[in-house]
């Protein structure tokens, strides 16, 4: 198996319809198929094979796939990286690997040609229309190299908030099946044309997005980055039918003034982070369209459970597993704990990772007996439905009683003022932590009223006694609030 050849199975039958488009920039299945081969053809000419590491660090344009396939077509592993990395950064991650390739966006030539001086890797830079010029010199390479089911595809370095970025090591089953079981329970087909909104350097966005759009032969039409008048403007002109978002975009469309009725999406789809239910309930009622939460990691390939459309979902809950895959909560034992216990989320199956680059012992801690060990903490209704309490280590000790952010979050997120909030604890001599809250609003409103506001629906010991507004809360270029860039100082108490 090589994920490379879901595209060629898919350009077969559908060579002259549009797999990515850009605006008025369009690329066809055959078109993306026959740059791919030229891109596999420059590769073998540069000396670039079977298991070498290539990086790629190219933002949501159409030359991403041509890269991305051409990479796994010779049998080489993709390390996608976040255009917006530093000189220091991408020093990092190319060290790390050991790639032989760093494959970048023109505009970034400058930081990537820095962060590459002292290692292994080779730069290229994509210029687009001298990139094609380019490859129509090089005759394609029509063989997909033969690779094993477990053979590494992609490389998902970690966004490095709970401190070293670890390299995920993804194999081209990992992300074949997750792909195609995406493209089955969203019931993708050739007239679907799905949002590619999510950035895709990360796994959400490459198996959600991109290889499920491929596997299914529908269109994915990209936005260089999110921004909601603009992808309310692309849906329309575009006729989305697909949009997979993480929260901050559905807030960000809810905040919208031009938003308005968006029922001719089929299919909307949360993950990346917990989607406040207030956030649920006031996007599905302007806008009338269901959105299907689900769950996943870079881990994972990424998703491992969600929810299923109609009767079968459970608005707050991140559903049920997907297909082939098991999940159950356990206590710190590892012994699975009862129906409505809290515990830690742990997954096994075909979309769990192969482990960590070069990292066995953090290998060997994560995944224990064939289970991934998530980190977040869940528990499990009498149903099957798993709901997401928090990540462990965001938990909050204040004075002996243990308070779960979310729970507080969820509370903020109720009152009509705030757009986003976020939850932390902070030290404090007599209690070991004190809870603060860190809140963006959408209209005025004093620290005392929405102090208030929370206290009066949760018990004593869990309302934030310190309350700072801010403009913007940081976000990971995936659109995680992250807590640990936030300013721990109080702002007014």
């Amino acid at each position: 198996m090589n994920l490379a050849d879901r595209l060629l199975t898919t350009a077969e039958r559908l060579g002259g319809r549009a797999v990515l488009t850009l605006d008025e920039a369009e690329l066809t299945y055959g078109g993306l198929e026959e740059l791919s081969a030229r891109l596999a053809g420059l590769l073998r000419c540069r000396g670039i094979g079977p298991g070498d590491r290539v990086a790629i660090m190219l933002p949501n344009v159409p030359e991403f796939g041509v890269v991305y396939y051409g990479v796994l077509r010779v049998g080489a592993v993709v390390v996608p990286l976040d255009p917006l990395l530093k000189r220091r950064e991408i020093a990092a991650y190319l060290g790390d690997c050991g790639a032989r390739l760093l494959i970048a966006w023109h505009a970034f030539a400058e930081t990537a040609e820095a962060g590459s001086a002292g290692t292994k890797a080779d730069c290229f830079f994509v210029v687009p229309e001298e990139f094609r010029r380019l490859l129509r010199q090089v005759a394609p390479d029509r063989d997909v190299a033969a690779t094993r089911d477990d053979d590494t595809a992609v490389i998902h370095y970690t966004s490095g908030t709970t401190g070293r970025p670890k390299g995920v090591e993804l194999s081209h089953a990992n992300l074949a099946v997750n792909a195609a079981t995406v493209a089955r329970m969203h019931a993708l087909g050739v007239d679907d044309v799905v949002l590619g909104a999510l950035p895709l350097y990360h796994t959400f966005g490459q198996t959600c997005a991109l290889n499920a759009t491929v596997q299914a032969g529908a269109r994915l039409t990209l936005l260089r980055r999110f921004e909601a008048g603009r992808a309310l403007e692309v849906i329309r002109r575009d006729g989305v039918t697909v949009f997979q978002g993480v929260p901050t975009m559905f807030i960000a469309l809810l905040d919208h003034p031009g938003a308005s009725d968006l029922s001719m999406l089929r299919v909307c789809a949360s993950g990346g982070a917990a989607l406040p239910l207030d956030v649920l309930r006031a996007y599905e009622t302007r806008f009338g369209c269901e959105i299907i939460e689900g769950y996943g990691l870079s881990e994972t390939s990424p998703v491992a459970a969600t929810n299923r459309a109609g009767h079968h979902r459970r608005p707050g809950s991140i559903g049920w597993p997907i297909r082939g895959v098991e999940m159950k909560i356990v206590d710190e034992d590892g012994a699975e704990v009862p129906p409505g216990e809290i515990g830690e989320v742990v997954v096994r199956g075909p979309n769990v990772m192969k482990g960590y680059w070069n990292d066995p012992s953090a290998t060997a801690e994560a995944v224990r007996d064939g289970w991934f060990h998530t980190g977040d903490l869940g528990r499990v209704d009498e149903d099957g439905y798993f709901f997401l309490v928090d990540r462990r280590r965001d938990v909050i000790i204040r004075g002996g009683y243990t308070v779960y952010p979310r729970e507080v979050e969820e509370v903020l997120y109720e009152h009509p003022a705030v757009r986003q909030a976020a939850v932390y604890g902070v030290p404090h001599p007599e209690l070991g932590e004190e809870i603060e809250a860190a809140v963006a609003l959408r209209a005025p409103v004093t620290r005392e009223d929405l102090r208030d506001f929370v206290k009066e629906r949760v018990a004593a010991y869990k309302y934030p006694r310190r309350l700072s507004f801010v403009d913007e809360l940081p976000l990971s270029p995936t659109g995680k609030i992250l807590k640990r860039a936030l300013t721990r100082t109080p702002s007014g108490g």
